[in-house]
């Protein structure tokens, strides 16, 4: 069977949860199925080294499109991915996020993380949003199977597409194998002037959805002899309206904006957590819980469906609206060690339900399937994913 990979929606560094769902993922099948041939079509975004951090047997085609431009990246999911794919033989394309080709002589899955543009319609203007919807809507109605990551992921898919619902396969995201080692607890204690405090961690980029605000809002609500430091790690977290608010609630010298910091350093900071506060407004699936858990940190979360469904009964919840109950979780997790305790246990054990290896396992199956239906379903002779 040979793979073909739509990853033109990926810029790396800058694709959030969905790179990580790629390189994972991608990697996880390469190791499980050597005899699998798989081909990566790439957007010009993307250096020649990212493919071979993937896999090393991935071949690798580039299409003339930047994910960095809508109407570039639409032309080439619905009119150069579809001949791509034909002249690479593909038997089946896989779109990994959210949008794919509408036509093409392969079967299609289609993975769907979310529908953000729907959950928070200020993240794009009318005109993105509209087409968003359109794309995502061609997409998923000529899809052969759908992936949704969470079982909210499916249900907020069947509710916009009824259509889509007797095509949907659940398969959860995984966890990666954490490092053996981050930068030292000194050295980062050192660097960003963390001093002996507990530390309250938020690992995001700054996007509206994120909801970072409310932690700046909720550090303020926690008396100044029980404050612990908040610490927000991420891309667009040293943002000057963020520095703003937090001079504004007086909580200046309570937190420290990071901005994007690499593995190494994000590693370290897990690591000397006293907790995770993670208070979107929105989640498909919630990777940054998951990834808390499995460290032992115990977390913090906005009460939504698919945080509810990562973490279990390991995670205190939060409206989402409410600084005052955010205070209030990050204030229990950080002064009642044995909470904080019970909940790092239950953590440790809610994320073994939750691997890569499994989730390669099932998107292979997934594969395996569309192609066998796509090729009864073909008249004699029409050679599905032939040149």
């Amino acid at each position: 069977m040979h793979v073909g990979l739509d990853l033109l929606f990926l810029i790396p560094g800058e694709t959030g949860g969905r790179e990580t769902y790629a390189r994972e993922l991608i990697a996880a099948m390469c190791a499980r199925a050597p005899t699998v041939a798989f081909t990566a079509f790439i957007n010009r975004d993307v250096d020649a080294g990212f493919a071979g951090e993937l896999g090393q047997s991935l071949h690798v085609r580039r299409l003339p499109v930047s994910a960095r431009r809508p109407e570039q990246w639409g032309l080439g999911e619905l009119a150069l991915l579809p001949v791509a794919g034909r002249r690479a033989g593909v038997d089946v394309m896989h779109s990994l996020a959210n949008f794919g080709p509408a036509s093409g002589p392969f079967a299609r899955v289609l993975t769907i993380h979310d529908l953000q543009y729907r959950a928070v319609p200020e993240l794009l203007s009318r005109a993105r949003r509209i087409g968003t919807a359109a794309q995502l809507s061609l997409a998923v109605r000529q899809a052969d199977r759908i992936i949704a990551v969470s079982g909210f992921a499916r249900d907020e898919l069947v509710r916009a597409v009824p259509s889509s619902a007797q095509r949907i396969t659940v398969i959860p995201n995984g966890l990666g194998t954490p490092p053996a080692a981050g930068a030292s607890e000194h050295r980062l204690r050192a660097r960003f002037a963390l001093g002996a405090r507990q530390v309250c961690l938020s690992v995001a980029t700054n996007l509206p959805h994120k909801n970072l605000p409310l932690l700046l809002t909720a550090l303020a609500r926690i008396p100044q002899d029980q404050r612990p430091l908040l610490v927000l790690a991420g891309l667009g977290t040293n943002d000057p309206e963020l520095r703003h608010l937090a001079r504004s609630n007086g909580v200046e010298e309570d937190a420290r904006l990071l901005g994007y910091q690499d593995n190494e350093v994000v590693e370290g900071l897990y690591q000397l957590a006293s907790c995770l506060a993670l208070p979107s407004r929105y989640e498909g699936f919630g990777l940054t819980a998951l990834e808390a858990m499995a460290r032992g940190v115990p977390v913090a979360c906005s009460d939504l469906p698919a945080l509810r469904e990562v973490t279990g009964a390991a995670s205190l919840r939060f409206s989402p609206s409410s600084p005052t109950e955010a205070a209030d979780a990050i204030r229990r997790l950080t002064e009642d060690r044995a909470l904080a305790q019970r909940l790092a246990e239950a953590g440790r054990a809610q994320v073994a339900q939750f691997s890569w290896a499994a989730a390669a396992r099932s998107t292979l199956s997934c594969y395996a399937n569309v192609s066998a239906r796509r090729t009864d379903t073909e008249p004699p002779g029409s050679g599905i994913g032939k040149t």
